[in-house]
């Protein structure tokens, strides 16, 4: 038969021969393929979302890519210049620019619009209108299109040209917004008279009042005045306000505005698409942005356009914060990459390790029968092929079941590698043991291995990797992106304090049998010394795989504690205590609030505190200064809760016409500890400084002085009221105060905390993290028990052996829980003390800030977001893996207890 058709037989009845074994193989080359494929994929989707949502959730005047160009030159006839600015003219314009767009830019044509408007606003000369400060108000003109599509009519008609316009036309119909108009005082058949116009002021007649449909889109929002009117200053020294509102011309209407001097200019508003717009298009779309502002695309553009054609948008701002977001959170988020990956490797190693020991004897028969080592491989490749292949194929396409999102080739290559590993590892393997016939299994327990020389140099170059990622990582942080030797910082450390504790594992056994020799009972002595005599390969793979899971597992949960601790800290700073309820001018509170909000379910403290603004004059200038009145004991109670400038009541007692104050360090440096005089609305008071504290409730971030209430008119109405209490019912607070008052602002706390991890990006990354740090847990576990497995025969002996000699059952369970536990114990505290070590070594070159606040909220974490080392993260994996590991030697032993010696003893049996 030829050799091909020897070969399928052979590898399927070796398959069938164990069953079990297979199926377990090919599951976990499922798992882990499916996690090498799902975590890029999930990555590049997260990152997608925060792209999106970063686009989305910036102002329409930011993202909308703007093209305007000059109105027609003077040079050109009145009717070839009318004819340019009507909107068959614009519209052929807006269709060629629309397909200029440089990929990954897409225009939203919902969204878009184009027009003529005027750059400078026009002045009315009605004397009805509003002029706050005497200054008559001013009107942008514009004929945007699109508008019936983006606006109903509320009164009147859409305006419309009934007759041709032309530059000489003084009459035209606009429309304005329910808001402008009831702002302004506008109505249906009201007319604005416009000045700035050669031949006389400009009429629009106000034919319609419309009320935007979505007016936070771009086609309202690109310019917020045509929408909502304004105040705006004069800039001058003594500012001066008038009204800044805008009019909605018919589209026909625009050669009417070249006749005057508003500075008129075409326009075509482009309102970016986010739909399909991808984490890897940020680099694009930065590029296409400045090919548009000042290069090619701008070129192209004014082909289209106009040779003053400009382009203008901020869409590369938007891009910039949120690369710098992307490029502080990777390097964090690989750490745990690098992690699962580690543990995932060591335990496809380990289960490589596993079937080749299984079949050491059947493979040394082969090789002392004149087997070659490449056809023993060949085939040991094809049976691991067999499940392998199929399974990392089953594992890629779930992957891509579950995250639908994501480029195709890194989900390929992740199972791809998965697969070649678990083929290879058991060929590899045999391959190694087996390089020579031998007649005889060699020893290979830890008393009596000794590291080669190759050993000690992959050890030490290891070693060298390690400190100068610690070093790199403490000098640099991770700002660098790309950067995988920082990334692999924790990792490293956990494999360096691996093959530490590898080597140093003999030394105590030895130490310890000898004392527990001279004890009275064996078990002692005997699992010590089994535990010394077990295969390397069985002490090393598991404790490489705990150690580094251990060390992922301490640094994960310290990056999420500081996260959570850095957002609890932001939230906290924003409202000062649990509850912050205000008016929204700063004015008193309506009476009797504090008692409202005190029968609220779940608040348990109020304290009310006043806000106001004194003078403090420092040699020749006057300065604004925060002053705070409260009481003593409830307000000085409420800040210790709260954490923020804790002081005792009694510091700002009051007495000899001179009150005690607790101030910032600002204040406290400007005013000394020497009585002194501030003006207060209500009067002058001398205060004196006791204490000085960096925040207070009442005004958790600036400067501040704090008074005591009692005898101060300026604080009988307070302004502000804080509370405290947990299980807030929030719907029922906001009802509560609503029948207060209604011009009444409450902000919650956990509300705050919840809006900072909102963001997709955050979010995302964070999600990443906490399944990484699990997964890799659970492969550790996986690898404690596949070492526990892979010396299960020889235990079984041994406990076989010892009960023909009178061994009980309880002393089979002490003595399998006694041999488990010295590896355990090494590898639970190694880790603690490594994972401790490693967010010691790591915290002063990690920023969590980023990943743990939204950079477009604004909200900063004083101090930044510290990494520190968490208690649980440390002592849990620690505790969970000592658990399981005395878990399955009670159950082994239990199992080897139900079977009769003979099972396990057999002639010829040198185990």
């Amino acid at each position: 038969m030829p050799p091909r058709e020897q070969g399928a037989p052979w590898v399927r009845t070796r398959l069938r021969a164990a069953p079990v074994a297979t199926v377990a193989f090919g599951v976990l080359v499922l798992v882990t393929a499916f996690l090498a494929a799902v975590l890029p994929r999930a990555v590049e989707a997260y990152e997608t979302d925060g792209l999106r949502a970063a686009v989305a959730g910036a102002s329409p005047e930011s993202t909308v890519l703007e093209l305007k160009a000059v109105q027609p030159g003077l040079e050109l006839p009145e009717k070839d210049r009318a004819d340019e600015v009507l909107p068959k003219a614009l519209k052929a314009v807006d269709g060629a620019a629309r397909s200029l767009l440089p990929a990954p830019l897409r225009a939203d044509p919902a969204e878009s619009a184009y027009g003529v408007r005027t750059a400078k606003s026009l002045e009315a000369q009605e004397a009805s209108l509003p002029r706050p400060d005497g200054l008559p108000p001013r009107f942008t003109l514009a004929t945007q299109s699109g508008l019936a599509g983006h606006a109903t009519v509320r009164e009147g008609r859409l305006p419309a040209a009934k007759t041709p316009v032309t530059v000489d036309t003084r009459v035209v119909e606009g429309a304005v917004t329910a808001e402008t108009a009831r702002t302004l005082r506008l109505r249906t058949g009201s007319t604005l008279t416009l000045a700035d116009f050669l031949d006389g002021p400009l009429t629009v007649r106000i034919t319609g009042i419309v009320e935007p449909r979505h007016p936070q889109r771009s086609y309202w929002s690109a310019e917020p005045v045509l929408r909502t009117p304004g105040l705006t200053s004069t800039g001058s020294r003594l500012p001066m306000f008038y009204w800044e509102a805008g009019v909605l011309l018919a589209p026909g209407a625009a050669p009417a505005l070249l006749g005057g001097q508003g500075e008129p200019e075409k326009y075509w508003r482009f309102a970016p698409a986010t739909g399909r717009l991808t984490g890897s298009d940020t680099s694009a779309l930065v590029e296409a942005v400045a090919s548009l502002e000042d290069g090619p695309g701008l070129v192209r553009m004014r082909g289209a356009a106009g040779p003053t054609a400009q382009v203008s948008t901020g869409l590369e701002q938007i891009a910039g914060s949120y690369t710098q977001t992307l490029d502080a959170i990777t390097p964090v988020v690989a750490v745990a990459a690098f992690g699962i990956a580690a543990v995932a490797v060591v335990v496809l190693v380990m289960s490589g390790g596993l079937a080749a020991a299984r079949r050491d004897a059947e493979l040394a028969l082969l090789r002392a029968r004149g087997g070659s080592l490449p056809g023993i491989a060949g085939r040991l490749l094809a049976e691991a092929a067999v499940p392998a292949v199929p399974a990392a194929a089953c594992g890629l396409l779930l992957a891509v079941l579950v995250v639908d999102e994501g480029r195709p080739l890194p989900g390929v290559l992740g199972a791809g590698a998965v697969a070649l590993l678990a083929c290879a590892v058991l060929p590899v393997r045999a391959v190694m043991a087996h390089r020579r016939p031998r007649a005889h299994q060699e020893r290979d327990d830890l008393a009596h291995a000794r590291p080669g020389a190759r050993r000690t140099v992959a050890e030490l170059t290891l070693l060298v990797l390690a400190v100068g990622s610690v070093a790199a990582l403490r000098r640099r942080g991770t700002e660098t992106t790309g950067d995988l030797l920082v990334s692999a910082a924790p990792v490293l450390i956990g494999l360096v304090a691996a093959l530490v504790l590898v080597r140093l594992y003999p030394l105590p056994l030895r130490w310890a049998a000898g004392p527990a020799g001279r004890l009275r009972g064996v078990v002692g002595f005997l699992s010590l010394a089994h535990a010394g005599r077990s295969p390397a390969a069985v002490a090393t793979l598991p404790l490489l795989a705990l150690l580094t899971a251990l060390t992922t597992a301490a640094f994960g949960g310290s990056v999420l504690t500081g996260v959570a601790d850095a957002r609890d800290r932001a939230a906290l700073l924003e409202t000062g205590a649990d509850v912050r309820i205000s008016t929204t001018d700063g004015g008193p509170l309506p009476a009797g609030l504090a008692r409202v909000v005190g029968e609220v379910a779940g608040v348990g403290q109020v304290v009310p505190v006043g806000v106001e603004f004194a003078s403090e004059r420092a040699s020749d200038t006057t300065r604004s200064l925060t002053v705070v009145g409260a009481e003593p004991d409830s307000y000085a109670g409420l800040a210790r809760q709260m954490g923020l400038g804790g002081f005792e009541a009694d510091r700002l007692r009051s007495g000899g016409g001179v009150r005690d104050a607790v101030a910032s360090p600002e204040v406290a440096e400007r005013l000394g500890r020497e009585p002194r005089r501030i003006m207060l609305p209500g009067g002058a008071v001398t205060v004196r400084i006791t204490a000085v504290r960096p925040r207070t409730p009442a005004v958790p971030e600036g400067e501040f002085l704090l008074v005591d209430a009692a005898g101060l008119k300026d604080f009988r109405r307070p302004t502000v009221l804080l509370a405290a209490g947990a299980g807030l019912d929030a719907k029922a607070l906001r009802a509560a105060v609503r029948g207060a008052g209604p011009e009444l602002s409450v902000e919650l706390r956990g509300e705050a905390r919840a809006a900072l991890s909102d963001s997709p990006l955050q979010s995302g990354a964070e999600r990443i993290y906490v399944w990484a740090v699990a997964g890799s847990a659970g492969y550790a576990l996986l690898a404690l028990v596949l070492g526990l497995l892979r010396s299960a025969p020889e235990r079984a002996a041994l406990l076989a052996r010892l009960r023909t000699l009178g061994l009980t059952a309880r002393q089979g369970r002490r003595l399998l829980g006694l041999e488990a536990l010295p590896q355990t114990l090494l590898a639970a505290g190694g880790g603690m003390a490594v994972g401790w070590a490693t967010v010691g070594l790591l915290a002063p070159g990690v920023d969590l800030e980023r990943l743990a606040l939204p950079d477009a909220s604004g909200v900063t974490a004083p101090g930044g977001a510290a990494l520190r080392a968490d208690v649980w993260s440390l002592a849990l994996p620690a505790a969970g893996a000592v658990l399981l590991a005395g878990a399955v030697a009670v159950a082994q032993a239990w199992w080897a207890g139900r079977r009769t010696p003979i099972t396990h003893l057999r002639a010829g049996d040198m185990r």
